[in-house]
Parts: C-alpha cells; sequence; structure tokens
C-alpha cells in the first residue's frame, strides 16, 4: 500500500514538472519577448524615436529660390528634397507601391505577419516581410547597419516603430512620408525631385509606367539606377506592373500593353551652375550667409548706408539663417525647406540671358576672334609687353583650383610651373559647346583671356524690384559675378550726376555753352584739360546741353565739374546710391571711377521716377517649410531731385536715343516708344556700357574683357554703342513681343505741369548731323 501510494505522488510530482516545462515553454518565450520589446520600445536596444520626434520626423529639405511668377529658379540643399502632399501624388504610384511593396497595407497595423511568416519559412527567398511602415521607420531613423547584428536589432526596432507610426499616421500620411523621405539617386531625393529629374515633371504627372520605374527603384536604387542599366531597370518596371496586375490595380491588356513600352527619360541634371539666373542663386546664397559686415565695410554693403547698423533686420545679411527659430536653434540654409521668393520674373531672365548669348556669342565674339587673328600677343593689347602679359597669365594661374591643389601638395614653384606648361585632356568652354582638346593648363589660362564678359541687371524704376539679373555668359566656366562683384570703369555713363546738378541751378536743356577746350587748373600744380573723341562739326561753337550730353562731349563736361566742383559730384553720387569710394578729382566727371552695374542701375532708374532713388530689391518675403511667413521686404527710398529736375534730366537723356550716341535704338532697331538712357565707353575702349530706360523697365548693360588690356583696337566695334547697346535692344524686342508680360510701349513718362521751359531746342541742320558714332 505504501508502495502504491509512493508510485502515485511519483507520478503526481512528474506531471507537476511536465506541466511546469510546458508552461516554462510557453511563458518563458513570451516573457522574454515581452522584455525585449520593453527594451526596445524604452530605447534599452538601439534608438527608439519619441512620440514627439515621430509626429515631426526631421528631414533635410532643399530651400527652393522661387521666380515672381512661382517658378523654381533653383535650390540650396544637403539633401535635395522638397515634400509634397498626398494629393499631389499620382494615383498609380500609390497602387504601384502597395502592390509591390505591401499588398495588405490597408488591413495591417505595422507589421504583416503572414508575410513575415513567408519570409521566415523562405528564407527570405520569396521576398521580404517588411511593411512599408517598416520601411518608413528606416528612412526616418535608422543609417545603414555596419554589421548583421546590428540590423537584426534594427530589424527589431523597426517593429515597434511601425506600430507607433501606424497609430501616429494615416495610411495616406505614411504613403507620403515614405515617398517624400526616399532617395531616388542622381541627387533626386523624395518623389518630388525624382520626378523633375527622370521625367521633367510633377508627381501627379506621372503615368502608370513612369510611376511603376520609380518604385521599382525603391528595392535597390544603386542597382536599378535608369541612367546606369537601362534595360534591368525595365525589367524591374515590369515586376512591378505584374505586381499591380496581380493586385488587380491594371488589367492583363493594360499590363500586356505597358509591359513593351520603352522607357523615356527626359533627364533633369541637378548642377548649380544649370537653369536660369545662376549668378543671381549664388548671390542670394552668399547674401543669406553673410557676416555681420563691419563699419568700415559698410560701402560695399548695398543695403545700408554707412552709419546704420541695423544688419540684423534684414535677412540678405543673414538674418533668416543666423537668427533663432522659435525653439531657440538657427535656420539652416541647406536642411530647413526655406522658401525664399524673389522679384526676379523667369520670363525676362530667360529673355535676358538669350539676349546676351546672341549678342556676344553670335556676333560680338566672333568680331573680337577675328581681330585678333594672327597677332602675337593677342588677345591682349598691342602696347602690352611680354612681361605684362606673363604677369597677368601667372596672376591668374594662382588663383586656380590646380594651382591651389599643388600648393597644399607642397610642390615647388618650379614644379607647379611644369605641370602648367604640360598638354592635358580638357573640356573647355566655346560658344558652341563644350570642346574636348589637348592643351596645357597655361594655355586655356590664355585661350579663356580671349572671351568677352557681360554682366545685365534690368529692374522695375518704380518698386526697385530686380527682374533680371546676368551676371556673365557662363557659369559653369565664368564664375565671377559682373552686376554686384564686378567694378569697371563707367565712363561717359556717369555724367548725368554732372549734368543733374546743372540742371538744379539755372541750366536747361537748351542751355548753350562754348563746345571748346576747357583747363582746370590742378592742386598739385599744372592742368588738365580733356580731349573729346572725335572731331566735331560744332567745334568753337554754341552748343545746347542736351546735344552735349548726347554726344558725351568732354569739353562741356570739364566745364561743368570745373563750375560745380569734384566735391559736389561725389556727394550727388553718394546721393543716387553709388557706395564705391571716389577720389573727388577733376576726372571725376569723365566716369575715371570703378562702380559696379547693380550700383549704377538705380541711379538712372532715380530720372523716371520723379527724382525717387529706389534701393534695388532681390526679395520680397521668406518664408519656413511650412509656409510661416519669417521676412518680408520692401524698397527704401529717398528723394534726391524735385519732379522738374527729373523730368528735365529724362529730357536731356531722350536726347542720347534720339540724336546722339544711341540713335540706332530709332534707326536700327526701330523702337519709336519713350525710352531714354545713356552708353559709355572707357579709355582704349575696354568697357562699353549701356543704361536704357523705359516707363516700366529699366536695364544696364556692361561688355568688356577680364582684363582692361583685353579690348577691341578701334572705337568702331569697342565703344559702348556696338559692344551693350545690342543687348538690351534685343532684350527689349523679346519682352515687348510677349504679350503675357505686359510691358507696353505705349506708355511714356509724365510731364510735371510746373515744367516752364522749353525743351525743343530747335536744333539747326548742321547739328543735326553731328551724330557722334550712331550707326
Amino acid at each position: 500500500m505504501e508502495k502504491s501510494q509512493e508510485k502515485t505522488e511519483q507520478k503526481s510530482k512528474g506531471f507537476k514538472r511536465y506541466i511546469w516545462i510546458l508552461w516554462s515553454a510557453f511563458l518563458i518565450p513570451l516573457v522574454s519577448v515581452a522584455v525585449l520589446f520593453y527594451l526596445i520600445a524604452n530605447g534599452h536596444l538601439g534608438y527608439m524615436p519619441t512620440w514627439e520626434e515621430l509626429e515631426n520626423p526631421k528631414s533635410n529639405l532643399a530651400t527652393q529660390v522661387i521666380s515672381s511668377d512661382a517658378k523654381v529658379l533653383g535650390t540650396f540643399f544637403k539633401e535635395n528634397r522638397t515634400l509634397v502632399e498626398y494629393e499631389e501624388l499620382s494615383p498609380f504610384l500609390v497602387d504601384a507601391l502597395v502592390a509591390t511593396e505591401d499588398e495588405r497595407f490597408y488591413s495591417h497595423s505595422g507589421i504583416d505577419t503572414r508575410a513575415l511568416a513567408r519570409a521566415v519559412v523562405n528564407m527570405g527567398s520569396k521576398g521580404g516581410g517588411s511593411t512599408i511602415s517598416q520601411q518608413l521607420a528606416k528612412l526616418l531613423f535608422h543609417d545603414p547597419a555596419e554589421t548583421k547584428w546590428e540590423r537584426i536589432v534594427q530589424k527589431l526596432n523597426e517593429w515597434v516603430m511601425a506600430i507607433m507610426l501606424e497609430r501616429r499616421y494615416t495610411k495616406e500620411e505614411i504613403i507620403t512620408l515614405y515617398f517624400n523621405r526616399f532617395d531616388f539617386l542622381n541627387l533626386a531625393v523624395g518623389i518630388q525631385t525624382a520626378a523633375h529629374v527622370y521625367f521633367n515633371k510633377q508627381p501627379s504627372e506621372l503615368n502608370i509606367q513612369e510611376s511603376a520605374m520609380l518604385v521599382g527603384m525603391c528595392k535597390n536604387p544603386a542597382l536599378y539606377n535608369p541612367l546606369r542599366r537601362l534595360e534591368q531597370v525595365k525589367d524591374r518596371r515590369n515586376t512591378v506592373l505584374a505586381q499591380m496586375l496581380k493586385n488587380s490595380f491594371i488589367n492583363q491588356h493594360d499590363y500586356d500593353s505597358l509591359k513593351f513600352i520603352p522607357i523615356e527619360l527626359d533627364f533633369q541634371r541637378v548642377d548649380h551652375s544649370l537653369g536660369l539666373a545662376p549668378y543671381f542663386r549664388e548671390h542670394i546664397r552668399l547674401l543669406m550667409q553673410a557676416k555681420q559686415p563691419q563699419k568700415e565695410e559698410y560701402w560695399n554693403a548695398h543695403q545700408f548706408s554707412v552709419d546704420s547698423l541695423e544688419w540684423v533686420k534684414n535677412p540678405l545679411y543673414g538674418w533668416v539663417v543666423k537668427n533663432p527659430k522659435p525653439d531657440g536653434t538657427f535656420y539652416d540654409l541647406y536642411r530647413d525647406g526655406l522658401q525664399i521668393h524673389t522679384t526676379i520674373n523667369s520670363r525676362l531672365q530667360k529673355y535676358a540671358e538669350q539676349a546676351v548669348e546672341e549678342h556676344i556669342g553670335k556676333e560680338l565674339q566672333k568680331d573680337f576672334w577675328k581681330e585678333q587673328e594672327g597677332r602675337s600677343k593677342a588677345p591682349f593689347a598691342y602696347d602690352m609687353t611680354e612681361k605684362q602679359i606673363n604677369e597677368i597669365l601667372y596672376r591668374a594661374m594662382k588663383q586656380t583650383d590646380r594651382y591651389k591643389a599643388y600648393k597644399r601638395a607642397e610642390m615647388t614653384e618650379d614644379s607647379i610651373d611644369y605641370y602648367f606648361h604640360q598638354p592635358v585632356e580638357m573640356s573647355v568652354f566655346s560658344w558652341s559647346g563644350e570642346k574636348d582638346t589637348l592643351m596645357s593648363p597655361l594655355d586655356s589660362i590664355r585661350y579663356y583671356k580671349y572671351f568677352l564678359r557681360s554682366g545685365l541687371m534690368s529692374m522695375d524704376p518704380t518698386t526697385g524690384y530686380v527682374k533680371a539679373y546676368v551676371g556673365g555668359i557662363n557659369y559653369t566656366h565664368f564664375k565671377y559675378d559682373m552686376v554686384f562683384d564686378g567694378r569697371r570703369q563707367v565712363g561717359s555713363t556717369f555724367k548725368p550726376i554732372l549734368y543733374s546738378l546743372a540742371l538744379q541751378e539755372d541750366f536747361t536743356p537748351c542751355s548753350k555753352l562754348p563746345n571748346i577746350p576747357h583747363s582746370i587748373a590742378l592742386p598739385e600744380g599744372g592742368v588738365w584739360t580733356p580731349k573729346n573723341a572725335d572731331i566735331s562739326k560744332t567745334d568753337g561753337k554754341m552748343i545746347t546741353l542736351k546735344d552735349a550730353l548726347a554726344n558725351s562731349n568732354n569739353f562741356i563736361s570739364a566745364y561743368l565739374i570745373d563750375r560745380y566742383s569734384p566735391g559736389a559730384m561725389v556727394t550727388m553720387a553718394q546721393k543716387l546710391g553709388i557706395t564705391t569710394k571716389m577720389d573727388a578729382v577733376p576726372s571725376i566727371c569723365l566716369g575715371t571711377p570703378d562702380v559696379s552695374l547693380f550700383e549704377m542701375l538705380p541711379m538712372y532708374c532715380t530720372f523716371g521716377n520723379k527724382g525717387v532713388y529706389t534701393k534695388p530689391v532681390l526679395v520680397t518675403h521668406i518664408k519656413d517649410k511650412n509656409g510661416n511667413l519669417l521676412a518680408t521686404f520692401q524698397a527704401e527710398r529717398t528723394e534726391v531731385y524735385d519732379e522738374k529736375t527729373a523730368y528735365l534730366m529724362v529730357n536731356l537723356l531722350e536726347g542720347v536715343i534720339n540724336r546722339g550716341t544711341s540713335i540706332r535704338l530709332r534707326f536700327k532697331y526701330g523702337f519709336t516708344n519713350d525710352i531714354y538712357g545713356k552708353t559709355g565707353t572707357t579709355q582704349n575702349h575696354s568697357d562699353g556700357w549701356f543704361f536704357g530706360v523705359t516707363p516700366q523697365l529699366a536695364t544696364g548693360i556692361w561688355v568688356g574683357g577680364e582684363d582692361r588690356s583685353v579690348h577691341f583696337k578701334g572705337i568702331r566695334l569697342g565703344q559702348g554703342a556696338n559692344m551693350a547697346l545690342p543687348i538690351w535692344a534685343l532684350y527689349m524686342k523679346k519682352v515687348y513681343a510677349d504679350e503675357k508680360l505686359n510691358y507696353s510701349q505705349d506708355e511714356y513718362f509724365e510731364r510735371p505741369p510746373n515744367i516752364r521751359v522749353e525743351l525743343d531746342c530747335n536744333k539747326t541742320e548742321e547739328n543735326q548731323s553731328n551724330l557722334d558714332y550712331g550707326f
């Protein structure tokens, strides 16, 4: 009996042990999994985002530079990403993504157990088990794993993150986040950029096969790169189409038709050197990141007066980037997705760039090549010595990236000089496109010296809005900005400042002065007697101020500067926004100072704007990535002249167009509308200028060589009327031909009612024939 009871007890103990083992086998994994996911959820096994981070995942967003007509001129970015909303996605994109990456996307809560089990059983050979939500978690919060163990931990973390994402976001929001986050290669981050880069479309415009191609890249963008493996990309696209057929997003007929369609890319290379207004965009980038200027630098800080210290209020000197966000951090131009709304009109910008290319590339440069052909010193002037030429070339050599790289490698000057003389394969600029050649680096420097450069700026004379900005002939090869940074002798274009001093006194456009040489005693001793560029039939006779300015008469300029003093001209120039330092010497009346186009054009606008000087405006407002307004800008205005003086200056400068150095605008180009302006040609015709103003649009142009010693031999080709004025004519022809721009030739400069002087000077036939360089 005791033995039987003992056996029963042993059986009971064995059963209990068996039950304990069963429960342990069940509970231990369960508890282990629970503990594991507890540790994961609390960030003990790798990074786990907070709910706040899930609600606002960090993304590097490109800052957009936007034209006044809502065109994206360019971007600044760490990653070239622009966000879109779900409604902006093509429905084909959504269907393709769900069919290919997550068939049960709309029915699970972050983890697809069926797909996960299939992946485990088949060891991933029949597809992975990751849902779109898990893939999004990886895109948002994980960098590529360095080891298999690290990737396993990441996978576990992504399960938890996926569930958290599903709780926080709708299915539509998860898909949108996924498309906005994915890197499609070739600097196309996010679907907005990818659609533009590969197909030059908006995401909403993508058709079925284009959507399938982009979704196909999501499996492995490096492998399915359409710029490298087009056939493999097509096969992958067809796999996506097959998945869409399987999941009833398309029918058999659609699939059978679509799979044979070749992939047709419209690739848009992402390059800051390409696209509209590259010089302008670079100028904006530099201004947005500029440090606070020191007071002694305010002469060159065009947005401010010399005594102003309120730089921090203006985002064009770093306010938006440097001033803190509400959370105390600072804006990043390359990551925070700012929207910089500029004054540039994309159509005007396009026409301006075309006009520069048409005149310089198709005409002027050819004339210069022809003139320089066979010259041993070309492209430099005949009076340059070989020593001077070599100094110019070697100075340019030391500014090249190649030279700087050699210096960093601690090469000697002799070695550097040796390598700069050795021919190498290179691509160089030409007006017919880049050409491959064999040339020594030093020869390439001389080659580039041949090319004439240009700057053009166009602005609304009333608002100060800059409408077009062309800093050079080709940003890829000639990055120096000749609108803002370039300062060159302004020649006769400076004379209106002097004439305005006379009109503020008792002079009128028809006042007469003797056309004879005028000598000025110099403080340091001796006299200065400027000459005219050519002999005129009116020499020794009385001529009007209108004729004198129309033909850039230096005798009259010398008389006026002697009467009103160089200091008075400098003061007036400063009132007109010229911040460049100038010496108050008599020769200033002939335009000897080096001034930028950016400073000169607003001066010309002042006359037509009833005497009110208006500072140029480049940006109207800036928004953050959510569309919140950060800053707005309006022009600063200063009254310089009364309306009478301003209109008399308009009348004087109309004489330049109607009977002076710019008369070809009437007879060659056929303009009949109200225009005032001025040409300028500097010593040795190194610089050619033209400023032309209509009631609605003012445009200034400079043309010349990189070095002053690179210029035409004679005045016929080297004058401003031949180098710069034709660009204005070509540009304005295009502007007036575009009805969408709404620029009219019927606008006129309004004559103030208080003008009681005669403006028709009743010129004699003899004077009318004195059209110095008119044709």
